[in-house]
């Protein structure tokens, strides 16, 4: 396999307890182990599979990396096992000539659950990470226990839509158009100014932003930018979430037909996903637990993460770990999930 450049920073969420690894699955995957806080039970790779509750994976939106999730981490690996990826063209795995679709990153991440976690794993997909979660628990649900969605990307009618947003991701669809406009950003702005741009787009209060982990971003976007085919990956990806969206009616199918438990997180102040679009597909999945951030944008789990961790901590209790039974052919198979529903009551309206 194509390495990860010597120079790669694979130490940047090691302030936040996060280990460094990198597995080959066609092609090397960077990824995170967290630890928890001091004093909290630690679940290693080595008993995950027999764990209480089911291991969490992290699942990052567009643009985004491992580190959209240091100040959740820590606590949510008490007890648990708790990984987080970077999935090809993001973060610090390079495409690697890999395709950067959502379609092709589910299935990498399907491929993270089986051959690096090893048993049946929450997901908590942040935005473009929420459809590729979806899409994975739609094709090939037994790796998945249950899902946590927080600000999913979904359909939403363009009269709700931000003006900003939708202009940007207009251009990003027309090929050349969507390239020139990336190099135009890319030398009209500096990456600390492209990161804190980011910031003032998915956070609703942008003072809430910490400068530690702005810092690490500004590192990560500084040594993605040497990377020959970065504008490439991102567009690959963009394009793709935005034919998933195009087609409302099968990917609403889609969603409805999700058979595992699922908690909907939202920011009300989402300017990239419409806080109605989240309203419409709760009302849409009666049986789903909804909770409503009430002043909070796209990424909640950076701008209020002690409001996130007691919203989405317990629905993980919910969520039984070990569900895996034996085939005769040797392959684990999901049980039955129990519903969190019940044991999560929605939070406003859904």
């Amino acid at each position: 396999m194509s390495a990860i450049p010597d120079d790669a920073p694979f130490d940047l969420a090691a302030p936040w307890g996060a280990r460094s690894h990198v597995t080959d699955l066609g092609g090397p995957v960077h990824w995170v182990e967290f630890d928890p806080p001091e004093g909290s039970p630690r679940t290693d790779a080595s008993d995950a599979s027999h764990a209480s509750h089911a291991p969490v994976v992290l699942v990052h939106g567009l643009g985004g990396s491992h580190l959209n999730w240091v100040h959740v981490g820590p606590a949510l690996a008490a007890g648990r096992r708790v990984v987080a990826l970077d999935l090809p063209g993001f973060g610090l795995t390079p495409s690697g000539g890999r395709s950067t679709s959502v379609q092709a990153n589910a299935d990498v991440l399907g491929r993270f659950v089986d051959e690096v976690v090893g048993a049946p794993a929450v997901l908590v997909g942040n935005s473009m990470g929420g459809m590729i979660s979806l899409l994975l628990a739609d094709r090939s649900p037994e790796p998945v226990a249950g899902l946590v969605l927080v600000d999913p990307a979904l359909p939403a009618p363009a009269q709700l839509q931000d003006r900003q947003v939708a202009v940007t991701f207009a251009l990003y669809a027309v090929p050349r158009v969507g390239e020139l406009f990336l190099s135009r950003l890319q030398s009209r702005y500096t990456d600390r100014q492209r990161v804190l741009g980011t910031v003032q787009l998915c956070f609703a209060d942008p003072s809430r932003a910490d400068a530690a982990v702005v810092e690490a971003g500004v590192t990560l976007t500084q040594w993605r930018g040497a990377l020959p085919a970065k504008d490439t990956e991102f567009l690959g990806a963009a394009r793709s979430l935005l034919s998933v969206l195009r087609r409302p009616r099968r990917y609403d199918a889609l969603v409805s037909g999700i058979d595992r438990p699922v908690l909907l997180v939202h920011g009300d102040r989402d300017r990239l996903v419409p806080f109605a679009a989240a309203q419409r597909t709760a009302t849409r999945n009666p049986g789903w637990s909804s909770v409503w951030l009430e002043g909070v944008g796209h990424t909640p789990q950076l701008e209020v993460p002690e409001r996130f961790l007691a919203e989405v901590l317990p629905f993980l209790e919910s969520v039984e770990g070990d569900a895996r039974v034996e085939r005769a052919d040797g392959v684990g198979a999901l049980d039955e999930p129990r519903t969190g529903t019940d044991a999560h009551r929605p939070a406003g309206p859904a």
